[in-house]
C-alpha cells in the first residue's frame, strides 16, 4: 500500500499487460452472432478529453458486463482520420496532414490502453489509409450504378474561413454558423457531387417508429429534418398588368408568365391569399432583376432570409387567385426560399404568422376565412386577425361556397375542384452535397474528359490516392498538377482528376461493418459475416449526430440492403445520446480555460477511479459536473475496498507463502449462519439482482450504488461480529464482480487475492434469483423501522435506550389489507366485516378498517407476517449497533392485547422503547 493507499499505477500496468499477453479482449471470426457494441469513433485530436473518456468508458462497461453474461462480444475502435482540422493543423506546422494524424493516432491509443479500455484492436479501422477509403470510392461508384449520384450547379453552403462547401446538416444555428469554426456561412452556386438521400426520404421518416431503443429525443430530430408535409399544389397564373408608360410604347401587350405552382399545406386557406411571393432566386424573380432595379438592388443588398423579420419589394406582376379569379400582387420576399416547396407561395396574412408580419409592413389585405369550431347550433365568427393570424384548423368563413365546411373537408374539397390543385408530399430533407474543396479526404473516384464528360475510375484502377500534400492556399488538389493529369478510362485521351474531396461523413456512414473484417482485401465488408453480426447491439455517440452521422448511417445501411445483399435494414438497434461533463456548469473548452485532463486524473487517482467517478455520477445521457472532491472520495472508496480484501484474505495469503496445507477459509467462522449473515445474505442476493438489471439498462450509476451500499454493510457486519467466512466472502467475491466492467484493474488485484483462477472479466456475473419487488418491500420495511426508532428516540429524549422492542402487526391486519386493496365497494368497512375472522376483532377491526378507508388510495401490499418478522429479525442488529441497546422482534401472538399491538400494522410495527 502506497501513501494514496494502493500503487494504482503498478495494479493498472500488471493487468493491462496481462490482457494484452493473453490476447483476452480479442473477437475470433467464427462467433455466430456477438453482442456488437460500439462508441462512436473519435477524430484523433492528440488527446482524449473527458467526453471521449465517458463515452468509451460507458461502451467498455456494458461490453465487459456482456461478456461476463456469457455474451461472445465484438468491441472494436477505429479512428474517423480525415477532415479539415487535421490539414488546418498541417499548414499551421508545416508538416502534412497523414503524420499529423498517425501522430494523434498513436497519442490516443496509448491513452485508450491506459484508461484499460477492452477493445479488440486486431479490428483497428483508420479512415484516412488507402486500404479503407478505397471502399468509400467503389461504394460511391455503386451508388452511381444505381442511380443514386447526380453531379450538378447548386446553391451550396461556404465556409470562407475553411474553403469549402458545407451540407446544410453542418451549419449551425440561426446565425448559419461554419460547424467546425463557427464562421458565418455564405451561399455560393458551385458543380457539386450528390447523394440522392431523398430517394430513401419515405423509408427513413417512416422506420423511425421502429427505433425503438433509440432516444425519442433523437427520433423526434430525425422527423424534423426530414420534414414531410403533406399539401396540395396549385397553379397561380402570373403575368403583367398593362402600363402605357412603361417605354415600350402606348397599349403593349402585358407579359405573360403563366402558371407558377405553389405548395401549400393550407389550400383551406385559399380565399384568404391577397398577395403572392417570390423567392429571390425564383427564375421569374432573376428575370425580373435585369429590369427592374428596385427587384435586382432588393435581390443584391436587401434580401435576408435569416433576418429577423420578413422582407420584400413588390413587382408590377400580378397573380390570378385560382379560387376566386381576383388578381393578387407578387412580392419577391426574402421569407420565400427555393429550397423548399416549390419557391412561390400563396400568402394568406389572416392564418399565418410571418405572412401576417409581411402583410402588416407592406400595408396588403388581412382577411379571416378560417373561424374557430363554433359551439353546437352556433354560426361560426370570423376571428379578429388585425392582430395576430388564427392558425388553427377551424371551420371556413367568407369562402364562397365553400363556407361552413371543416378545414379538413375544404382542402379535400378545393383539391378536386380546382383544376390545376392536385395532393402533394414535400420534404425539408435535400440530397447530400458531398464534394469538399480541401485534400485530407477520400478522392473522388472521377476523372474529367472533354469528349467523354465525367467518367468513373473503374474497380481495377482503385483507390485513387491522394498526391502528397502541397500546402498552400485554397484546394492543394488543384495545385497537384501531376496527379491531376491522367488519361480518359473511356477513350485513352487528356482528362483531369476530379479535386473535390468527399465529406468525411461518408467514412463515418459504413465504418461499423468494416470492423467485421478489417483486412479484407476484395470487398468493403465480409457480406456473410456482416447478416450475422449486424446490427450494432449498442451504439454510444453524441446527440450532435443526430441528424448527421447517424442519418446518413441509416441512409447507406438501406442502400446496401437492396443493392449488395445486407439482410438488416437498420444499423444501430439500441442508441445511447451520452450527455457532457461540465465544470461548474459549463461544457469544458479549451478556449474557457476549463479543461480537466484525463491524464493528470489517471496518473494522481489511477484509471479506476477516473472511470468509476464518471460512471456513478450520473445516468449516462445527463450532463454532469466534475468534481475534484468526487473524485477523491471515489478514490476512497476503492481504497477501503482494497484494504477489506486484503485483510480477510491475509490468513490465505499467509498459508500460500509458509506452503501449509491450505485450509478451506480465510478467517471468519465457519458454522451455522445466524440472523445477522442471513440478513448479509439477502442484502448480496438483492445487490446481484439489482445491479445486473441496471447494468442491463445502462443505469450504471444506480448499479454502482447498490454495490457501494453493500460495501458499506459488509463493513458494518464486520465491524458488528466476527462474520460468517463464507457470507463474507461471498459478498466480497460478488463485489468484485460487480465493480469489473467499471473498475477492471482493481477487480482484477482483488479477484486474484481472493484466490480465483483466470481473469475477472471472463469470471460468470454472480448469480441471485430474488424477487426485486420483495427486496423493494423489505429494505422499506427495515429502513422505515429504523427511521421510527430514531424518532421516537429523539421526540422521548431517551438519550441511552436500554432494550428496544419491535411488534409485528397480527395476521388479520394483513388480511384486512389486502381486502382493501382488491376491494372496490363503496363500504369498505360493511366489507371488512363480512370477514368472521376480521369482525371477531371487535373495535379493533373497526378503527383499522377507518384508517383504510382513509388511506384507500395510497394502500399498498407488504410482505406477509412470516416474511415480515424474519426480514425485521435479521436486520435487528443494525438498530443494536446504532442504538447499543437490545433489539427483540415479536410477533403479535407473543405479546398481550393493549396499546402497542393496537399500533403495529403491516409494513409499519409497533415500537416500544426503554431507557
Amino acid at each position: 500500500m502506497s501513501d494514496a493507499g494502493y500503487d494504482h499505477a503498478a495494479v493498472e500496468r500488471r493487468w493491462q499487460e496481462a490482457w494484452d499477453d493473453a490476447d483476452t479482449y480479442r473477437t475470433p471470426d467464427d462467433v455466430e452472432d456477438p453482442t456488437y457494441v460500439l462508441g462512436m469513433y473519435p477524430y484523433p485530436s492528440g488527446k482524449l478529453h473527458m467526453g471521449h473518456v465517458r463515452n468509451y468508458t460507458i461502451t467498455d462497461a456494458y461490453a465487459r458486463y456482456r461478456r461476463m453474461q456469457g455474451d461472445d462480444v465484438l468491441h472494436p475502435m477505429g479512428w474517423d482520420a480525415f477532415g479539415l482540422p487535421a490539414e488546418n493543423a498541417a499548414k499551421e506546422r508545416d508538416t502534412n496532414p497523414r503524420d499529423w494524424t498517425f501522430d494523434c493516432i498513436e497519442t490516443m491509443r496509448d491513452q485508450m490502453t491506459a484508461m484499460g479500455f477492452g477493445y479488440d484492436w486486431d479490428r483497428e479501422v483508420t479512415t484516412c489509409t488507402p486500404e479503407y477509403y478505397q471502399w468509400n470510392q467503389w461504394l460511391f461508384r455503386r451508388f452511381h450504378e444505381e442511380d443514386l449520384v447526380e453531379r450538378r450547379d447548386a446553391e451550396v453552403n461556404w465556409c470562407p474561413h475553411c474553403e469549402t462547401v458545407l451540407a446544410d446538416e453542418q451549419v449551425e444555428g440561426e446565425a448559419e454558423l461554419c460547424w467546425r469554426c463557427d464562421t458565418p456561412v455564405e451561399t455560393r452556386e458551385l458543380e457539386q457531387w450528390f447523394l440522392k438521400i431523398t430517394e430513401y426520404a419515405d423509408e427513413l421518416l417512416e422506420d423511425i417508429d421502429d427505433l425503438e431503443g433509440w432516444p425519442n429525443s433523437v427520433r423526434q430530430m430525425q422527423r424534423n429534418w426530414i420534414g414531410r408535409q403533406y399539401g396540395s399544389e396549385v397553379d397561380f397564373e402570373i403575368g403583367e398588368a398593362p402600363r402605357a408608360s412603361d417605354g415600350r410604347g402606348e397599349g403593349t401587350e402585358p407579359r405573360e408568365y403563366g402558371p407558377v405552382r405553389a405548395f401549400t399545406t393550407r389550400l383551406d386557406t385559399i380565399y384568404g391569399a391577397t398577395f403572392f411571393a417570390l423567392a429571390p432566386d425564383h427564375p421569374i424573380s432573376e428575370e425580373l432583376a435585369e429590369e427592374d432595379e428596385e427587384v435586382r438592388h432588393f435581390i443584391e443588398h436587401e434580401a435576408d432570409p435569416d433576418g429577423d423579420e420578413p422582407n420584400g419589394v413588390e413587382t408590377d406582376l400580378t397573380a390570378t387567385n385560382p379560387a376566386t379569379g381576383e388578381e393578387i400582387p407578387v412580392y419577391v420576399a426574402d421569407f420565400v426560399l427555393s429550397d423548399v416547396g416549390t419557391g412561390a407561395l400563396m400568402a394568406v396574412p389572416g392564418h399565418d404568422e410571418r405572412d401576417h408580419d409581411f402583410a402588416q409592413k407592406m400595408g396588403e389585405e388581412i382577411v379571416p376565412v378560417v373561424a374557430p369550431e363554433p359551439e353546437e347550433g352556433e354560426d361560426p365568427e370570423s376571428p379578429d386577425v388585425d392582430e395576430a393570424a388564427f392558425t388553427e384548423d377551424g371551420v371556413l368563413v367568407n369562402s364562397g361556397d365553400y363556407s361552413g365546411l371543416d378545414s379538413e373537408t375544404a382542402r379535400e374539397r378545393l383539391t378536386e375542384d380546382i383544376e390545376s390543385a392536385e395532393h402533394a408530399t414535400q420534404y425539408q430533407l435535400r440530397d447530400w452535397g458531398i464534394s469538399r474543396q480541401r485534400y485530407w479526404g477520400t478522392p473522388i473516384p472521377v476523372v474529367h474528359c472533354d469528349d467523354c464528360g465525367p467518367v468513373l475510375v473503374p474497380d481495377e484502377d482503385l483507390p485513387v490516392e491522394l498526391p502528397e500534400f502541397i500546402n498552400t492556399t485554397g484546394n492543394p488538389l488543384d495545385a497537384a498538377e501531376d496527379w491531376k493529369e491522367t488519361a480518359c478510362p473511356e477513350c485513352g485521351g487528356p482528362a483531369e482528376r476530379e479535386t473535390d474531396t468527399m465529406d468525411t461523413f461518408v467514412d463515418s456512414s459504413w465504418y461499423f461493418l468494416r470492423y467485421v473484417s478489417p483486412d479484407l482485401e476484395d470487398a468493403p465488408f465480409d457480406l456473410e459475416r456482416a447478416n450475422d453480426w449486424m446490427p450494432v447491439d449498442q451504439y454510444v455517440g453524441g446527440i450532435e449526430h443526430a441528424v448527421m452521422h447517424l442519418l446518413y448511417s441509416r441512409f447507406f445501411t438501406k442502400v446496401l440492403a437492396d443493392h449488395e445483399g445486407l439482410e438488416h435494414r437498420e444499423p444501430f438497434t439500441n442508441l445511447l445520446a451520452q450527455g457532457m461533463v461540465q465544470l461548474e456548469g459549463e461544457k469544458m473548452s479549451k478556449s474557457k480555460g476549463n479543461v480537466v485532463s484525463p491524464q493528470r486524473i489517471v496518473e494522481e487517482y489511477g484509471a479506476d477511479t477516473a472511470r468509476l467517478f464518471m460512471m456513478q455520477a450520473a445516468q449516462p445521457e445527463r450532463d454532469f459536473d466534475w468534481s475534484e472532491e468526487g473524485v477523491r472520495s471515489t478514490n476512497a472508496f476503492l481504497v477501503r475496498l482494497k484494504g477489506m480484501v486484503e485483510e480477510f484474505a491475509a490468513p490465505r495469503a499467509a498459508e500460500d507463502a509458509s506452503g501449509d496445507e491450505p485450509q478451506p477459509r480465510a478467517n471468519g467462522y465457519d458454522g451455522e449462519k445466524d440472523a445477522v449473515a442471513r440478513y448479509v445474505e439477502s442484502e448480496i442476493d438483492a445487490t446481484i439482482a439489482i445491479a445486473g438489471a441496471e447494468y442491463d439498462d445502462l443505469t450504471f450509476n444506480e448499479a454502482l450504488r447498490e454495490t457501494q451500499d453493500l460495501v458499506g454493510t459488509l463493513r458494518q457486519y464486520a465491524e458488528y461480529a466476527e462474520p460468517h467466512a463464507g457470507t463474507y466472502e461471498r459478498g466480497l467475491s460478488a463485489v468484485v464482480r460487480l465493480l469489473a466492467p467499471v473498475a477492471p484493474h482493481l477487480a482484477e488485484e482483488l479477484y486474484d487475492e481472493l484466490g480465483n483462477d483466470g481473469f475477472v472479466v471472463d469470471a460468470p456475473w454472480p448469480e441471485a434469483e430474488v424477487d426485486r419487488d420483495e427486496v423493494e418491500k423489505r429494505r422499506r420495511l427495515v429502513e422505515n423501522t429504523r427511521e421510527d426508532v430514531r424518532d421516537i428516540v429523539e421526540v422521548a429524549g431517551i438519550e441511552d435506550p436500554e432494550r428496544i422492542d419491535i411488534v409485528v402487526a397480527p395476521e388479520w391486519k394483513y388480511d384486512a389489507l389486502e381486502v382493501a386493496i382488491e376491494s372496490d365497494a363503496d363500504n369498505l368497512i360493511g366489507e371488512l366485516m363480512g370477514h368472521d375472522h376480521i369482525r371477531q376483532q371487535g373495535d379493533a377491526a373497526a378503527d383499522y378498517g377507518q384508517d383504510l378507508q382513509a388511506e384507500r388510495e395510497a394502500l399498498e401490499r407488504t410482505l406477509e407476517p412470516d416474511e415480515e418478522y424474519a426480514a425485521l429479525e435479521s436486520a435487528a442488529w443494525l438498530l443494536e449497533r446504532e442504538f447499543e441497546a437490545d433489539v427483540r422482534v415479536v410477533e403479535a401472538d407473543a405479546v398481550e392485547d393493549g396499546g402497542v399491538l393496537k399500533k403495529a400494522e403491516p409494513g409499519r410495527p409497533a415500537i416500544e422503547i426503554e431507557d
